[in-house]
């Protein structure tokens, strides 16, 4: 999207998503449905003082929580699987699940309006886990299992396909770990480059170095191969998501799973690719936040967690900005398991 049209999309947004109260630090049960989420739980959460109280870290608060849309259908389509957020045209929010689906979600309630299916060009389903709606409203969609960057019509049909270097393709033609590939997906401000974020090192490279591939957009309004950024993660976690701010600087995800402890989820904050950062030099980051010192809010878990809020999250936007914050989205993906669930956090975001 243009910055402008952007802009405008990212306050709609806002403003349905606090006008619904749809995320509140009411737990489960009051988020069950847009109704149970108006009365005065949804305006405590929303107060500065409480969102104190929720404070996560200095960096970052919990404006609340929803289950709403966990194991349920829109359309004979299982609504879970979110991997990917991204705003999209009038103010709603595309939701993408990694089983070839992409939802288009209501801005004040985060119910399902529209669904279409994707396909690769042989028919078959996608491992789709990245998602931006780009300037045009066409959806460019990654998927880790060859990997690929797919550009899609707003009906779903394949309208291209984005160059990939070798050595990022999976075994046994690149270095790519099978399911660890294209995770995340994101485009710079200004429109001219998109990233994608492998999840997991390439063969060969050090146990906690990602890569972060870019495309520079073409004139006729395609992309070409652009530069590869290297970045660190936390020891054991893999990159779930990326996602740039305003500035160019980037929002990761890290993410994490131990048997029978839970899921480890860490937000930091990375320097903008090609700013001072010498080729081969890993990106500057910041630990924002360790999402298990969030305060729970009643939220339940149905595995071990070190702290029940948790689960697989995945899927992050950006859906408004004040002078001293960004409001961030995320999503948890399910994987269709009912000890999983499918959950939004609304976070408060201080760069």
């Amino acid at each position: 999207m243009r910055p402008r049209i952007l802009r405008t999309a990212l306050a709609a947004l806002t403003a349905g998503l606090a006008a619904a109260g749809c995320l509140t630090a009411a737990g489960p049960a009051a988020a069950a449905g847009p109704a149970a989420a108006a009365g005065p739980a949804a305006a405590k959460a929303s107060s500065p003082g409480n969102l104190q109280r929720n404070a996560c870290s200095r960096s970052v608060s919990l404006a609340g929580f929803s289950d709403v849309l966990d194991k349920t259908t829109y359309d004979g389509t299982y609504v879970g699987n979110l991997s990917a957020l991204a705003p999209d045209r009038h103010g709603s929010l595309a939701a993408l699940a990694d089983r070839s689906s992409l939802f288009r979600l209501d801005a004040r309630t985060l119910q399902p309006r529209g669904v279409i299916p994707l396909a690769d060009e042989e028919g078959a389903a996608l491992d789709s886990e990245g998602l931006v709606v780009d300037r045009d409203g066409t959806y460019l969609v990654s998927s880790e299992t060859e990997p690929s960057v797919r550009r899609y019509s707003r009906t779903g049909e394949i309208l291209g396909r984005l160059p990939v270097p070798d050595d990022l393709r999976t075994a046994p033609g690149g270095r790519a770990q099978e399911n660890g590939s294209f995770e995340g997906l994101t485009l710079l401000p200004g429109g001219r480059t998109l990233l994608a974020s492998m999840e997991y090192p390439l063969d060969g490279d050090p146990a906690d170095l990602v890569r972060f591939q870019t495309w520079q957009r073409t004139r006729d309004g395609g992309f070409r191969l652009g530069d590869r950024y290297a970045y660190r993660t936390d020891a054991g976690l893999g990159v779930s998501e990326v996602t740039a701010l305003p500035d160019g600087r980037l929002l990761v995800l890290e993410r994490g799973f131990t048997s029978g402890v839970g899921n480890t989820i860490r937000l930091h904050l990375a320097d903008r690719p090609g700013r001072g950062t010498p080729r081969g030099t890993p990106l500057h980051k910041r630990l924002l936040a360790d999402l298990a010192d969030c305060p729970s809010l009643g939220a339940t878990a149905g595995q071990p967690q070190p702290n029940p809020l948790l689960d697989n999250f995945e899927g992050m936007a950006v859906t408004g900005r004040s002078r001293d914050r960004t409001d961030v989205l995320i999503v948890s993906d399910d994987n269709q398991n009912d000890v999983q669930t499918t959950r939004f956090l609304r976070l408060r975001v201080r760069t």
